[in-house]
């Protein structure tokens, strides 16, 4: 079949799957790096107590086989270097049908730790990894020019992931329709960048024409992706230099990078070829017959599957991140439908004093990424992923959404518990558990230009409420899990 494969898209292939392995080897290594934390058997949501109440048919995984921690660190490690062996090109020295199995593992590794992370993986661009991996199974390698139906079908994602973002925008709060969300956004973001206070600090003017341009790149230019080149290419440049715009400005984990690479498969490869000097594409031979067969079989099944985010997308309920079935495929995508008027941020505080006066200490537990000493630069860390400070955000906005892990946290603080020790950039209590902790929530804002000058500081900080009063080891039932 002339038609089945493109040689055109050969260079788009590469980048592409070299940079999803890029990114798989981040998110193992998250996995790896915190998974002890948060997850293992006295982590903050322990794994076998999840694997106890969901069955398998709800969360398909690995460790719904068999669980244990040393099992959970070996599927990440590998996991990571099975990614590393991909970045540096091993799918393309080996035969077809070896590289694509080497991607299938990856896809279901990360599927089994997904569906076991429960709300530390709660997060849209889970699924978007999960999805894009899965057809990366079906690009192939060196051996065999791109297949066009997975080429047209990593469009028709890159087109869910930014039009169903649009939508869900105009569909949601009124400040995108009145062009002034971005007032209050680059502030209250879940992880602000280095950059995101000189953003809140651009004229008005120019967030109101940030905000008509994102709905221009997100409702108009995902359309263009189906398009003859060379308008495809330009509408994929439009999508780079927006997701780029959204790197600069905060930490949204590996969201942006993915959708960038994303954009790459609807570039000509070939014309991309000629302007950066680069060889045309090599002769590739005609695929096997077996190779047509899945790929045809894997389309299939993605079309079918795409029914219910295409339903989605046109419902005036739509859901935001979500999956329609337990793999992760075929989902539907949105973010920010709604965004904050203010920042909200929980501190955890505590002392080392043995009995509690009005006088007494309190020192702050400082974070890796979320805001806390007013004076420190938020930093950039994304495309790697620190879900505890995530979930914090999360915490600020209600209680609700810290009910399962915010009092096994503040156990763990109690005891100075290792692996969640890690997990922060600060343990004011390093020598001896604190006798003490106590949670409060503030009011966050980013300093004015003029306090900036005076104070150092880059934000400014009042006290709103308590979240925890102060607890003890005794007092606390779940410090010794």
């Amino acid at each position: 079949m002339e038609w089945f494969t493109s040689s055109d898209y050969w260079l788009s292939r590469l980048v592409f799957q070299r940079g999803l392995a890029a990114i798989y080897l981040i998110a193992f290594l998250v996995a790896a790096r915190q998974g002890r934390a948060l997850l293992c058997e006295r982590g903050l949501t322990p794994v076998p107590r999840f694997l106890d109440r969901v069955p398998f048919r709800r969360s398909p995984s690995l460790f719904q086989l068999h669980y244990s921690d040393r099992f959970f660190a070996c599927c990440a490690w590998l996991g990571a270097a099975l990614s590393a062996a991909l970045l540096v090109g091993a799918a393309d020295r080996a035969p077809l049908a070896v590289a694509m199995v080497a991607w299938l593992v990856l896809w279901l590794l990360y599927l089994s730790i997904v569906n076991v992370g429960q709300v530390w993986y709660g997060f849209g661009w889970e699924s978007l990894l999960l999805e894009s991996g899965f057809l990366a199974v079906f690009l192939g390698n060196e051996h065999t020019a791109p297949p066009v139906l997975i080429l047209w079908l990593t469009r028709w994602l890159l087109f869910r992931v930014e039009f169903g973002a649009g939508l869900i925008k105009v569909r949601g709060d009124r400040c995108w329709r009145d062009l002034t969300c971005l007032y209050y956004h680059h502030e209250t973001q879940p992880m602000p960048g280095p950059l995101s206070w000189y953003f809140h600090h651009l004229p008005k003017p120019l967030h109101r024409v940030e905000v008509a341009a994102n709905h221009v790149a997100q409702l108009i230019v995902p359309v263009l992706l189906f398009t003859p080149q060379p308008v495809a290419s330009v509408a994929a440049g439009i999508v780079v230099v927006t997701q780029l715009w959204l790197v600069a400005s905060g930490n949204f984990a590996w969201l942006n990078w993915l959708t960038i690479l994303l954009a790459l498969p609807a570039v000509d490869g070939r014309r991309a070829a000629e302007v950066l000097g680069l060889p045309g594409p090599p002769h590739l031979a005609a695929p096997p017959v077996w190779y047509e067969a899945v790929v045809l079989a894997a389309t299939a099944l993605v079309l079918v599957l795409s029914y219910w985010p295409a339903r989605n997308l046109l419902s005036g309920r739509q859901l935001m991140n979500f999956s329609f079935n337990p793999v992760h495929l075929v989902n539907t995508y949105g973010a920010f439908g709604s965004v904050n008027r203010s920042r909200q941020e929980v501190v955890i505080q505590g002392t080392d004093e043995a009995v509690l006066t009005p006088d007494t200490v309190w020192r702050d537990y400082e974070f890796r990424g979320k805001p806390g000493d007013v004076r420190r630069l938020p930093r950039q860390y994304a495309p790697y992923h620190l879900r505890l400070d995530w979930m914090m955000w999360f915490a600020g906005l209600s209680p609700g959404y810290a009910g399962a892990w915010f009092t096994p946290l503040i156990g763990k603080l109690l005891v100075n518990d290792r692996a969640t020790v890690k997990l922060l950039r600060t343990n004011p209590f390093p020598e001896a558990p604190p006798t003490h902790l106590r949670a409060r929530l503030y009011l966050y804002r980013f300093t004015t230009r003029a306090e900036r000058r005076a104070t150092g500081a880059w934000w400014h900080r009042t006290l709103l409420s308590e979240f925890l009063p102060p607890v003890r080891l005794e007092d606390h039932g779940s410090s010794r899990a």
